[in-house]
């Protein structure tokens, strides 16, 4: 078995642009956003969108360079935490608003990929969610909970229709999901990361936050070559800790996720699929993939507290692929790779603010595109306009997540899940 590329897929077809240069000298910002994911990029586009210019964006790496350039880049509404929990905890109406940020998100991404001539890769053809077991029910019952109480319809898809569609033999109906999308998700980072600098965003990669202090009415940060005092601080680091401020940091798990990129398949693609859309299953440890323009299949899957090898990666990935589409025997697999991704104890993203003008926005769980998007018009509409919608969530704080003991818990749980899933496979034969 030949050793994948270290390189991700996404990495290796990235739109190439001038790489920003480090903060050098001392300068100044009204607002200084930490992080080149998506929850920093949505923040600076958003501030810039309003008007302010005096914005100040660092990346320790390279735009994207964490989960949000190494993802599966599905694009659809919801969170980590599932809309029945959400009910369950917030009532109709409060749950109703928070996901309706994250509908609200997926037609502003829509959106910006076309007003701002973003080259991603976008496919606006939906996502399906396929059934691994037999039994319809959970698939009928998450339809009816998101009709009667989101005002969400997805299209019920018989188990002669799904594999019509999804040319596999594991799967039994499955729900379409039409208000959804996919791209290449490093190069709508990297757009997004242009337009803010377009309307002035002031973009620093290689520029590591070293130190954060309070200075009377400003916040310094220092970087190896440079230093910045600004009003305002977003911290927007997700999995890839900053290290900058402890209540915020060990609020967070950063666990690893598994993402794949067969060779090109041609005619062998519509072996499997006869879709353009994106597909997840309806177990806990659920495989994602969708097809890529050059007819190779990205594939997804498992969480786990351990960062992987390509190796290691490309094994257990395989592996799970064989098991769906057993007609790709012998496939190679170009690109493997792993990101860490921002877990809360709640599930649900951490987005916040302190009186002396600290912002954070993290722990989007492995939903990211929507709720960054969300996050970030928030804090910018906060910044920018004094708005307190963000406060909508306020339920779900920074609760210390006990690293490393965290983690024992979190890679406990996931077996836990996953023995479920195997027995009921097991007992439907």
């Amino acid at each position: 078995m030949k050793s994948p590329s270290p390189t991700s897929y996404y990495r290796a077809t990235a739109t190439p642009y001038p790489a920003w240069e480090p903060l050098q000298g001392s300068t100044h910002a009204r607002v200084a956003v930490i992080g080149g994911g998506f929850a920093g990029l949505n923040t600076a586009l958003g501030l810039a969108e309003r008007g302010v210019r005096d914005v100040v964006l660092l990346e320790r790496e390279q735009v994207g360079f964490g989960a949000s350039g190494r993802n599966g880049g599905f694009v659809f509404a919801g969170y980590s935490l599932g809309e029945q929990a959400l009910l369950d905890q917030l009532g109709e109406a409060r749950a109703q608003a928070l996901f309706q940020l994250t509908t609200a998100a997926v037609g502003r991404i829509r959106r910006r990929v076309a007003e701002y001539a973003i080259p991603c890769d976008a496919v606006d053809e939906g996502v399906i969610w396929a059934n691994w077991f037999r039994d319809p029910a959970v698939l009928r019952r998450r339809q009816q909970l998101l009709a009667e109480h989101y005002h969400v319809n997805w299209q019920w898809l018989p188990e002669a229709e799904l594999r019509a569609r999804i040319r596999s033999e594991r799967y039994h109906d499955g729900l379409y999901e039409r208000d959804a999308l996919h791209l290449h998700p490093l190069n709508y980072a990297i757009g997004l990361a242009a337009a803010a600098a377009g309307q002035g965003v002031r973009i620093h990669e290689h520029s590591g936050v070293r130190s954060l202090a309070r200075e009377g009415r400003q916040w310094r940060l220092r970087t190896a070559q440079g230093e910045l005092l600004a009003d305002q601080v977003v911290l927007a680091c997700g999995g890839y800790l900053a290290g900058l401020r402890k209540p915020i940091d060990r609020a967070i798990l950063p666990i690893a996720t598994y993402v794949m990129v067969t060779e090109a398949l041609g005619d062998r693609l519509d072996e499997c699929l006869h879709t353009r859309a994106a597909i997840y299953d309806s177990r806990f440890a659920f495989d994602y993939y969708r097809a890529l323009p050059d007819t190779r299949l990205l594939w997804g899957g498992r969480i786990s507290v351990l960062n992987r090898s390509p190796r290691g990666v490309q094994r257990l990935l395989t592996r799970d692929l064989l098991r769906v589409f057993p007609q790709l025997a012998g496939v190679r697999i170009e690109h493997a790779w792993s990101g860490l991704m921002s877990y809360a104890r709640h599930q649900m993203p951490q987005i916040g603010g302190s009186d002396d003008g600290l912002w954070w926005a993290q722990a989007f769980g492995g939903h990211g595109l929507a709720p960054t998007c969300a996050a970030g018009e928030l804090l910018a509409a906060a910044i920018a306009d004094g708005d307190d919608g963000w406060k909508r969530f306020a339920d779900y704080g920074l609760g210390n997540t006990h690293r490393p003991f965290g983690y024992l818990a979190a890679q406990a749980s996931y077996w836990w899940q996953q023995s479920r899933d195997c027995l009921k496979t097991r007992l439907e034969g």
